[in-house]
């Protein structure tokens, strides 16, 4: 990938139209459609009720979105085509883990084999932004800075407000069930590519991860690509919204590797304070505050996109995502996929739906929107 170059790996998840349930177990012509359909560019994930898309490298935000919408139509195509549906959305309204099966693959065998009860409560779907970052010293460099913006990410993306039957109280619980595995949340502030590369020989040395893919940070030096691959966001219901995201992370980068060449940074702050932040954004999404660590108090989720936006304009002109990036203010106001789950699920509460009609109800709002401004095949 050439310099702040994009890529967009989605997750999605297949559900029986008439109960609304995952699909445990999919007709193996699905994926062979999908194949044909898309090629490489799709792949089954852990659960066979899972599916992936990866688009390849894209020069600009307006190829990413066209790549996106078709990839997304293409599975949504090929799904219909053997009776099922597709939601985007991080975890599965009432779902229960322990009735889907994985896909039968050595490496998912393998985290199985490691991961014993983790593996399987995977039951959840995310988005990865990668943004090309050529000189491998300043992606670990511009890891650390943009570390502190990942919780602002996180907030936009909501989509896992629910989990098994039942409100979480969060807007996103997916990273929680992230949370659990090794290796996994904010990343350690490393202090080049040499340090990077060292830690991961101490792992592979010592036994204790051979596979670096298997660093489950929520921003890390790709493994296979010359990236930054943001991995903290829930998937977005609406492509525009995973277009927006992709925009603002691309013109952070931006945005930072500007600063450095003027040999400015942003500041580093400490990993339990992000933590914090990731926790606030988990728990109230657009609706609530984080903290700016500069001002040293809470600021309304919606002020920080302004100051956000703001930063990173002028990059965001110069790379044509600038509308894109802006978007991000209507996101901040209207809510994310989460807010409009909780929404659904209340109003056929008070209209007199039974609980189960209720996350039905959110269900077919998922697979509605999931479909809406797709470009089928």
């Amino acid at each position: 990938m050439s310099q702040f170059s994009l890529g967009i790996e989605e997750e999605y998840l297949l559900v029986d139209p008439a109960t609304r349930d995952l699909v445990a177990a999919p007709d193996p012509g699905f994926m062979e459609s999908c194949r044909a359909a898309l090629g490489d560019c799709v792949a089954h994930e852990l659960l066979q009720a899972q599916v992936e898309i990866d688009t390849p490298p894209c020069a600009d935000i307006a190829e990413v979105a066209d790549r996106l919408k078709r990839l997304r139509g293409g599975v949504v195509a090929a799904a219909e085509a053997h009776g099922m549906a597709v939601i985007a959305c991080s975890t599965h309204p009432f779902a229960r883990w322990r009735a889907l099966r994985r896909v039968a693959r050595e490496r998912y065998d393998e985290l199985a084999r490691d991961l014993r009860i983790l593996a399987d409560r995977l039951a959840i779907c995310g988005m990865h932004v990668h943004v090309g970052v050529d000189d491998a010293d300043e992606r670990v460099d511009l890891m650390n800075q943009a570390t502190y913006f990942l919780p602002h990410l996180l907030t936009l993306s909501t989509s896992s407000p629910f989990w098994q039957g039942e409100p979480s109280g969060l807007m996103a619980y997916r990273p929680t069930i992230f949370r659990d595995l090794p290796r996994s949340g904010i990343p350690e502030p490393l202090e080049n590519h040499r340090h990077w590369q060292e830690l991961l020989a101490t792992l592979a040395d010592t036994g204790l991860c051979k596979d670096g893919s298997k660093v489950w940070w929520d921003l890390r030096p790709s493994i296979h690509f010359p990236t930054l691959e943001m991995r903290i966001c829930d998937i977005c219901t609406r492509v525009d919204d995973a277009v927006t995201i992709a925009a603002v992370f691309q013109a952070l980068i931006a945005t930072l590797h500007r600063l450095k060449r003027n040999n400015q940074s942003w500041r580093c702050y400490r990993r339990l304070l992000i933590e914090e932040n990731k926790w606030r954004a988990q728990r109230y999404g657009v609706g609530g505050a984080l903290a700016d660590f500069g001002c040293r108090r809470l600021k309304p989720f919606a002020e920080l996109v302004e100051e956000l936006v703001e930063l990173v304009e002028a990059e965001a002109e110069r790379l044509g995502c600038a509308e894109e990036v802006r978007r991000a203010r209507a996101i901040a106001a209207a809510g994310t996929s989460a807010d409009h789950q909780l929404r659904v699920y209340q109003e056929h509460l008070d209209a007199g739906s039974s609980e189960p009609e209720a996350l039905r109800a959110v269900v077919d709002w998922l697979i509605a929107t999931t479909r809406a401004d797709t470009i089928a095949p």
